[in-house]
């Protein structure tokens, strides 16, 4: 695909930056994003490339923007029992064990599941059968350093200075489309 000043405009406009700031964030003159915009010379790939990371990169989605926001939460010393019938009533597969503030954990369906055939595993503590937690990301990360997360974990905790503000499962990422 051919980059044109014309393709390069739009984009511009669409992003709602005058030539004037398009340019001070490129370091380049606004003459000269007037000049590439009329197609008047051919600009370096280096500039073309600034242009287009500044461009698109103001469209792309944050964490913060998709996340599931106030998360349900388990404590290590919660029975089972009461756990899975959270996860019923409120349809979710998966929740984050926190202590303290701490994220120490994850409780899933299908860690209860696993432990059913233990004797009276509904009265046991969460922290008996708790895995490791989810990976996390702050929450102004970009949504497409998360994809790659989401291809070999089932979620991605979101945090703010290390506490836990939402939670981004591969259904979230789906609705971005």
């Amino acid at each position: 695909m051919i980059i044109k000043g014309s393709i390069l405009k739009k984009m511009r406009l669409e992003a709602g930056l005058t030539q004037s700031q398009l340019a001070k964030m490129v370091g380049v003159s606004q003459a000269h994003i007037a000049k590439i915009e009329g197609e008047k010379v051919d600009p370096r790939l280096s500039t073309v490339n600034k242009i287009l990371e500044i461009l698109t990169g103001r469209k792309r989605k944050k964490c913060s923007e998709i996340m599931t926001r106030d998360v349900i939460t388990a404590n290590p010393k919660e029975k089972i029992k009461k756990v899975s019938e959270i996860m019923v009533k409120h349809a979710i597969s998966q929740i984050p064990v926190i202590e303290e503030d701490r994220i120490v954990g994850m409780i899933t369906e299908e860690g209860i599941v696993k432990h059913l055939s233990s004797d009276n595993i509904a009265e046991e503590p969460v922290e008996k059968i708790m895995e490791p937690p989810l990976p996390s990301v702050p929450e102004d990360t970009d949504i497409t350093a998360i994809r790659s997360i989401l291809e070999t974990h089932s979620g991605v905790l979101v945090t703010r200075k290390g506490k836990l503000v939402g939670i981004i499962t591969r259904s979230d990422l789906l609705k971005v489309i």
